[in-house]
């Protein structure tokens, strides 16, 4: 039987998106596919095809940008350097920290969509470049933090913060302590960190001074 236009219509590249998106949380990256995006909007594989972005990198660039659209909007130059650096890689951590499954996806794939690339690449670049920095000097900050921020995003749990303090501390708990006489006694200290944004947020500040410090 054809499909409905009421259901071709609810197969919008935000609809694909979302479902994507959902689909990972419930099921696992594994399970993403234009098939099961299909199945779960109940449209043709060939329409997800089409509207979510032509092959699988597209589809990871249509979702990645489906997130990007809750970044802030700052404008180059309208805010102190290292205020709106700060804004935007902590916006984009919160919203990557969300969804480890789409990093785990991403694997070494560039994410170029349009809203990732309007609203935290061009201007950033163009933040460091009125900062003082050369040209070449601006896309290395960029991509310090941007691969500083993800790498926080995917190796911190977020979402079930108590299973993972209660794991990571019954495994220092049964280490050697005289092998291991740091991580065996300040169990304490480990597992208060270890789903914190904190280190991600200090780590941040750190860059920023650094790179700020380069021009003055």
């Amino acid at each position: 039987m054809p499909r409905t236009s009421k259901s071709l219509e609810e197969a919008t590249p935000e609809a694909i998106a979302r479902a994507g998106l959902e689909i990972i949380e419930t099921r696992g990256a594994a399970q993403l596919s234009f098939r099961t995006i299909a199945a779960y909007l109940q449209v043709s594989h060939t329409t997800v095809v089409r509207r979510g972005g032509g092959d699988f990198s597209g589809l990871l660039d249509l979702l990645s940008d489906h997130l990007a659209a809750n970044l802030p909007e700052i404008t180059p130059g309208s805010k102190p350097w290292a205020d709106a650096t700060q804004e935007r890689f902590a916006a984009w951590y919160t919203l990557t920290a969300a969804h480890p499954g789409l990093l785990l996806l991403r694997g070494t794939r560039p994410l170029l969509g349009p809203r990732l690339l309007s609203r935290l690449t061009e201007p950033q670049v163009a933040d460091n470049i009125l900062l003082g920095l050369t040209v070449t000097d601006a896309f290395t900050a960029y991509r310090e933090m941007y691969l500083y921020t993800l790498g926080c995003a995917a190796l911190v749990e977020h979402w079930n913060d108590k299973a993972v303090k209660l794991r990571t501390r019954s495994a220092l708990a049964a280490l050697d302590p005289e092998e291991f006489p740091l991580l065996s006694t300040h169990l304490t200290e480990v597992t208060t960190i270890i789903t914190s944004d904190e280190p991600f947020r200090d780590g941040l500040r750190r860059l920023v001074d650094s790179w700020s410090a380069t021009v003055k």
